[in-house]
């Protein structure tokens, strides 16, 4: 039987303040002293009370609206009751019934499928929620400690529809989000820091039919990898019990990253009942009036002011630069990657060229491939890489006018891009001109075919393989500096004799 998953993402992400939700510690979840970042507020002690970080509100409103969600106009904290050690207060202050935001959409913007990246993920709501501490166990294994700095950190939780249908699409809603949210300001969402964590739900029902599956809950989920493979693995895990004609056990599930395997933690017979209540020590939030009098916040200012949002980054920059769908992709994931692309292109522009549109392409194609290849290969942050557009471009324009060769080109990137030595000047120092004249090229070709007899002889057989093998020679003594299809042509000639 061909079966369907249906899966619903829950997505908490920390947000970017200066102080806490409720209190006035430092926001820094990446702290190393334990409980440095602590007060009797966030640590829950007795006749505290809690004060609302309305920048913490603001940033998700703001999701909000880059989200087209419905924004709440009175909205309420309502205390979450469950007890766990790592929750100071014995209870956390969420929001049940009067979310911040409600509703909405992303695309999977991020798939390099043209179709595909049009499909619409509905949102349920958004809203905003205090982090708890974090339970740390030694070795040893005889204790566990509770280190309470991330407790009371502003914490936006997004929940999806379950009308997600694979791995795939999950982990292209989860990156989408993650953009997103650094796009806006609001969160660094770095997932190796836990800045951003993902649970997903999964359930399978025969292909065609309404009801949904049992449940079952993969938590804390930290790679955008772990997302796709652990759904991935519930998928094929689920099919194979129900093709059994067993059944699915509603359970809390974690992912072994080095098994790939997910594997029980505790059984969920039903739903947990956390004794929602509204919070009496906050008051109700009126954030915007619909007569324009009152409310915390302007949302048409607030909408006015959102930056260029990711998905429209991209389809401009396939619009006004022609280049692929896919590399878009990568570029709006990576903001110092465009403004260093954009850069280029604009200092590229000011010079005499003939052909813009093309120099775009190079300049593009050279970033993808050699930039960031050198960048990963050398492990390289953007810190590291001291080559500035300017100068970039102007190695651009070299190879454009045809003065320099690609592979030119890709030595001296290989040389600058640490250093961001001028281009102009080493290949001015070193003769790395591009050489064309035959008068020039002949004598080198001359060397090369006295030198080489076998390869000559494979030639005079048929074997055109062979004229690559004397161009590449050709080109080693000009130090990359020949014109490849002038030396091919005149190797072609002097053999023909």
């Amino acid at each position: 039987m061909e079966y369907e998953a249906t899966i619903g993402l829950e997505i908490h992400a920390e947000l970017k303040t200066k102080t806490k939700m409720f209190c006035d510690c430092l926001n820094n979840s990446e702290e190393k002293t334990p409980n440095k970042n602590v007060c009797p507020v966030c640590l829950g002690h007795p006749g505290t009370l809690p004060v609302i970080n309305l920048q913490a509100v603001e940033n998700v409103i703001k999701v909000g609206l880059a989200l087209g969600s419905q924004i709440t106009e009175f909205s309420k904290f309502d205390r979450k009751n469950y007890f766990y050690p790592d929750l100071p207060k014995g209870y956390q202050i969420s929001q049940y019934d009067k979310p911040l935001c409600q509703g909405g959409k992303l695309k999977l913007f991020l798939s390099d499928n043209e179709e595909e990246s049009k499909k619409e993920i509905q949102i349920t709501r958004i809203h905003l929620e205090e982090d708890t501490g974090k339970l740390i166990h030694p070795a040893d294994g005889k204790s566990t400690l509770i280190d309470f700095n991330r407790a009371g950190v502003p914490l936006m939780e997004l929940v999806t529809e379950p009308v997600i249908h694979s791995g795939r699409e999950a982990r292209w809603f989860a990156q989408g989000l993650q953009i997103l949210l650094k796009n806006l300001g609001v969160s660094s969402a770095d997932m190796e820091k836990g800045q951003m964590r993902c649970e997903v739900n999964i359930s399978l029902r025969p292909k065609g039919e309404a009801k949904l599956g049992t449940k079952v809950e993969v938590k804390n989920l930290n790679s955008f990898k772990a997302v796709e493979r652990a759904i991935d693995y519930e998928i094929k895990r689920q099919s194979e019990i129900l093709e059994k004609g067993e059944k699915i056990v509603q359970e809390t599930r974690g992912w072994d990253p080095l098994k790939e395997i997910t594997y029980s933690q505790r059984i969920k017979e039903e739903a947990q009942d956390y004794r929602y209540f509204p919070e009496p020590d906050l008051p109700p939030l009126h954030l915007y009036s619909q007569t324009k009098e009152g409310g915390l916040f302007n949302l048409e200012e607030l909408k006015k002011n959102l930056p260029e949002l990711p998905w429209e980054k991209k389809y401009r920059l396939i619009r006004t630069y022609q280049i692929p769908f896919a590399g878009a992709n990568i570029i709006i994931q990576d903001e110092k990657l465009l403004t260093f692309f954009e850069e280029a292109v604009r200092f590229l522009s000011q010079k005499s060229v003939s052909d813009l549109s093309k120099g775009v392409l190079l300049i593009y194609n050279y970033l993808i491939t050699d930039i960031l290849g050198l960048k990963e290969k050398n492990n390289l942050s953007w810190n590291d890489i001291k080559l500035t557009p300017e100068n970039f471009a102007n190695l651009i324009n070299y190879l454009l006018n045809n003065k320099i060769t690609s592979r030119v080109t890709k030595n001296i990137l290989e040389e600058i891009i640490t250093t961001n030595e001028s281009a102009d000047e080493l290949i001015q120092e070193r003769g790395l001109e591009q050489v064309s004249e035959s008068s020039s090229l002949l004598p080198i070709i001359e060397k090369v075919i006295n030198s080489n007899d076998k390869a000559v002889a494979d030639y005079k057989k048929g074997k055109e393989t062979a004229i690559q093998f004397l161009v590449g020679q050709c080109m080693a003594q000009l130090k990359g500096a020949g014109n490849p299809q002038e030396l091919e042509k005149l190797i072609r000639e002097k053999m023909s004799r």
